[in-house]
């Protein structure tokens, strides 16, 4: 019998699993989306790093990099207390708060756009950070709620600071990240507890304040109909989404093969980033698709084991607020790719190109597991 198969005994039956515990199963899946990730990041790449850097491996070696110090990142919370960064969170807070102000005053405009701080030869994108900051900080606020036995409430200081940090993200302009730092402490305070009736005015009122920024910025609205019929401004706004589609569609079954695939001849903007998804099910068909998909669903079901086996509120809230921004932006990419949702530049974990996106999420990761290794039975795991 192979080593890496584990038997298990219930009720007499023999099951055989490939993990030891929900925590090796995490990091197997983020190792196979690593994998997929740093190959259909070239494949999708090295026409434009050919075209821009005149060498074809220019975005490979920095995601190789990025690999490696999202690994550090992955090692160093997986080994510290996830307690600890609640007793840090002040200054984790700080931290976020004064490097969101700098973008603003001096990062580097692209594309109208302010979302980076230089960092000598590469670029920190503190809206990223602020992702996992405000999950972190809201899962203090709500386990500390619970275990005294106190109503949630949705208007508190620390969903103000989390308001806060919205905002400054979407003054970038940076509206799809604004909304996922906003909207994960939201699914928190639901299933934390919050009551019926607050529901209905939390979403009241975020419905109100959704309308508010689209009315301010009326091309959101544009942006909104075309997604749901991009062929009606195909060489415009709705460009990019029918380009995904096409190339979605032209993978068929198996795909047209690695390297292969077309679109990123200058059809399809951000091949390699937001879009990367598209690329990937040209060049591997519906088959791969499905597997992604299967690992991402995989991944919410053993992050909620964990989450369910955690040892105290705060590790439960926080294993939550994990599994959301991981698979939560899986999912809004991949609608977001397949044309049923709008352009709104939230990339796919693992498989998009973006250095601080991964760092983040493999971050994120190793606190999960960390919390997996602390609510862990020791009888689940022999």
């Amino acid at each position: 019998m192979p080593e890496n198969v584990v038997v298990e005994k219930s009720g007499g039956v023999e099951k055989k699993r490939f993990w030891n515990n929900d925590m090796e199963a995490i990091i197997g899946i983020m190792v196979v989306l690593l994998i997929l990730g740093t190959i259909n990041v070239f494949s999708s790449s090295f026409i434009l790093a050919e075209a821009e850097f005149d060498t074809p491996y220019f975005f490979l070696k920095r995601h190789i990099i990025n690999v490696f110090v999202g690994l550090v990142c992955f090692i160093i919370c997986f080994r510290a207390d996830y307690h600890t960064w609640r007793k840090y969170m002040p200054f984790i807070l700080g931290f976020t708060l004064l490097a969101l102000l700098l973008v603003l005053l001096i990062g580097p405009s692209v594309n109208g756009a302010k979302r980076w701080l230089p960092l000598g030869v590469t670029q920190f994108q503190p809206a990223e950070a602020a992702k996992l900051v405000s999950i972190m900080l809201s899962a203090s606020y709500l386990s500390a709620q619970v275990k005294s036995g106190k109503s949630i409430k949705f208007f508190t200081p620390q969903i103000a600071i989390i308001g806060v940090i919205s905002l400054l993200t979407e003054l970038e302009p940076d509206m799809g990240t604004a909304s996922i730092i906003a909207g994960i402490p939201i699914i928190m305070l639901i299933v934390a507890g919050l009551h019926p009736q607050k529901v209905i005015r939390m979403l009241t009122a975020v419905a109100v304040l959704v309308t508010a920024m689209i009315i301010y910025q009326p091309y959101r609205l544009d942006r909104l109909k075309v997604a749901y019929d991009p062929w009606s401004d195909a060489q415009n706004m709705g460009y990019q989404t029918v380009q995904s589609l096409s190339a979605i569609g032209s993978g068929e079954l198996t795909g047209m093969g690695l390297g292969v695939g077309v679109s990123k001849y200058d059809y399809l903007p951000e091949a390699h980033t937001d879009f990367a998804f598209a690329i990937f099910c040209q060049e591997n068909g519906f088959l791969g698709a499905i597997f992604v998909f299967l690992l991402f669903a995989a991944f919410a079901v053993y992050a909620a084991r964990v989450a369910n086996r955690a040892k105290d509120e705060f590790g439960q809230l926080l294993s939550v607020g994990i599994m959301i921004l991981v698979a939560g932006q899986a999912v809004a990419n991949l609608l977001m790719v397949g044309g049923l949702f709008p352009v709104v530049g939230v990339p796919l974990p693992f498989i998009s190109y973006g250095g601080t996106s991964l760092m983040v999420t493999m971050a994120a990761v190793g606190i999960l597991v960390n919390i997996g290794k602390n609510g862990e039975d020791p009888e689940q795991s022999t």
